[in-house]
């Protein structure tokens, strides 16, 4: 019998999710699997400080009656997974007990069966099944006349009431703005097309854009400085058409079935792009990490979504890469002054090192202080009514952080984190993403 260790010796693995498995869908061993991971956790408890889960199962086991998980009914565990937002983080930098550790944990993948079992049997609340139906809700309130309707409309404390009591979106959510003059009816085809192409290392020179649900929108400014800043560095940008979304809400609910849907659609057209010799950039981290991590995980013998991950980078992972070869630009004319920067948790989880804070560290006369907690807002998890008061709660060293700095400039990789982070405060203006940063000290536009 071998000799019990504590944590891994050898780098940890991130196994398949088996989720076409009839095994994966039983819930009983589910539920035995739960009681298992939550005995090994609360003997650990080094994950407490990243999300509400943890909180949440600590005190169940806690005020039990044997104060061990024995003690908690099975009914309570979704309580426990209810809270979790699938953001890896206990994975990626907590955990020390995932394969090859004998323990065989790996706690967000437990969450997402966990979840996915709870959405087929049809347990998903509606608002939760129409707020992560990206496509289809954002292309209505995204048109002329209704999208200014809509801004309004989150503009008034009794109609944000009215929707907390009906539709169960907490009324101080800070709600994104819509914009009809998205990125996409503003930028199509290939910008610098004229450019000469430099290939180096794994970057092939020139980028095609996915513009994310989010970045199309409700920041459609965020592409654009994309699409500077690259330029900038005589890097060709091409704005793929006909893509739907990543699939990330759907995953972050259980409904694999949906995430399914949306590979079968995305990934021939990436792969076309890929082929035709782009890289793929995405400007929000969730939906890079979709395609760099868990499709692959969820498809591991699918040649084509593997080829994708390959050829999908965060737009800082890029740049940097250029930089290393001697192909970014570095001539900054405009300091950025104090800057307070905020790492979001799905760029994090990426394992590609702190690419953001490299290069605005670049820009002469400015000081970049990195903030690497959880901003609370994880995707649809700020909204709801039963968890938006973690979320602020979540977020508030973030807050407190930024408010004693008091910086020229404040946000973060995640767009929605930067919003989070500006929700808590009252006079720090508003959040620049560090694309916008960027693009300032390039001095190539107001931004």
């Amino acid at each position: 019998m071998a000799a019990y260790r504590e944590g891994n010796l050898e780098k940890a693995k991130r196994e398949p999710h088996h989720w076409q498995t009839p095994e994966f869908w039983n819930e009983e061993a589910l539920n035995q699997e739960l009681e298992r991971v939550f005995d090994i956790c609360h003997t650990c408890r080094r994950c407490v400080s990243l999300c509400q889960s943890f909180p949440v199962l600590f005190d169940l086991v806690d005020e039990s009656e044997t104060m061990e998980v024995d003690g908690v009914a099975k009914e309570d565990y979704g309580k426990v997974v209810d809270q979790c937002y699938l953001c890896d983080l206990c994975a990626e930098t907590k955990c020390p007990y995932l394969p090859p550790h004998e323990f065989n944990l790996d706690f967000p993948h437990l969450m997402l069966r966990a979840k996915a079992v709870k959405f087929s049997k049809g347990q998903a609340k509606w608002r939760d099944r129409l707020i992560t139906s990206t496509d289809a809700v954002f292309s209505v309130l995204g048109q002329p006349g209704i999208a200014d309707a809509v801004n309004f409309a989150n503009g008034q404390e009794s109609l944000r009431s009215a929707l907390q009591k009906v539709v169960g979106i907490h009324e101080k959510a800070p709600l994104p703005k819509f914009h009809s003059k998205t990125f996409k009816r503003q930028h199509k085809g290939t910008l610098g097309a004229n450019l000469p192409v430099t290939a180096s290392g794994r970057t092939q020179g020139r980028v095609a854009v996915f513009t994310t649900c989010y970045g199309n929108y409700n920041e459609p400014q965020l592409g654009a400085d994309l699409a500077a800043v690259f330029l900038h560095n005589d890097v060709p940008v091409k704005v793929i058409d006909g893509e739907k979304c990543c699939g990330m809400p759907k995953f972050e609910l259980g409904d694999l079935t949906a995430v399914k849907r949306l590979k079968e659609h995305n990934i021939p057209i990436l792969l076309e792009a890929i082929e035709a010799g782009w890289d793929i950039i995405a400007p929000v981290p969730s939906c890079v990490l979709m395609f760099k991590q868990e499709l692959p995980l969820m498809f591991p013998e699918d040649e084509d979504v593997q080829k994708v991950a390959a050829h999908l980078f965060d737009p800082f992972e890029y740049l940097m890469l250029r930089h290393k070869d001697g192909l970014l630009k570095t001539d900054f004319p405009k300091p950025l002054g104090k800057v307070t920067y905020h790492a979001a948790c799905h760029q994090r989880v990426q394992n590609i090192g702190q690419k953001t804070r490299e290069l605005l560290a670049l820009i002469p006369e400015t000081e970049v202080t990195l903030i690497e907690r959880c901003s609370g807002h994880d995707g649809t998890y700020a909204y709801r009514e039963e968890t938006h008061d973690y979320a602020v709660k979540i977020a508030r060293p973030i807050v407190n952080k930024v408010k004693k700095d008091n910086p020229d400039h404040y946000g973060s990789d995640c767009p929605m984190a930067g919003r989070m982070i500006q929700h808590g405060l009252t006079d720090q203006g508003e959040a620049s993403h560090p694309l916008t940063m960027l693009r300032v000290a390039y001095g190539l536009a107001a931004a």
